[in-house]
């Protein structure tokens, strides 16, 4: 089952640039089953409880945006992981895409 969450109401700025996701060797991950490249974004998310700041995983090609720009988030998904005593929650969009009409774009 895929948790999806719910983007309206929320301002996303980046707040970090795209880096490669990477392994413990340092070399780029990828997505199982299409070898896509995976990229990590840090941003900021705002809305009327407070603000946080996540990562974000995108497959494919590179998000053109940059920080300090209000972002829109494709399919938001909430994935809950636990290793070795540890646990969290990962996120991750199909894409990151600069909003239109931005604050951070005039």
């Amino acid at each position: 089952m895929k948790l999806y969450v719910d983007t309206q109401g929320k301002a996303f700025t980046v707040s970090k640039d795209p880096e490669p996701k990477t392994d413990q060797h340092g070399n780029q991950r990828s997505e199982k089953g299409t070898g896509r490249l995976l990229w990590s974004t840090q941003v900021f998310v705002l809305d009327e409880t407070g603000g946080e700041v996540i990562t974000i995983t995108t497959a494919g090609e590179k998000p053109s945006v940059k920080v300090g720009e209000l972002v829109t988030v494709e399919q938001l998904e909430a994935i809950p992981w636990a290793t070795n005593g540890r646990n969290g929650v990962a996120f991750r969009a199909t894409a990151l895409k600069p909003k239109s009409g931005s604050a951070a774009a005039k």
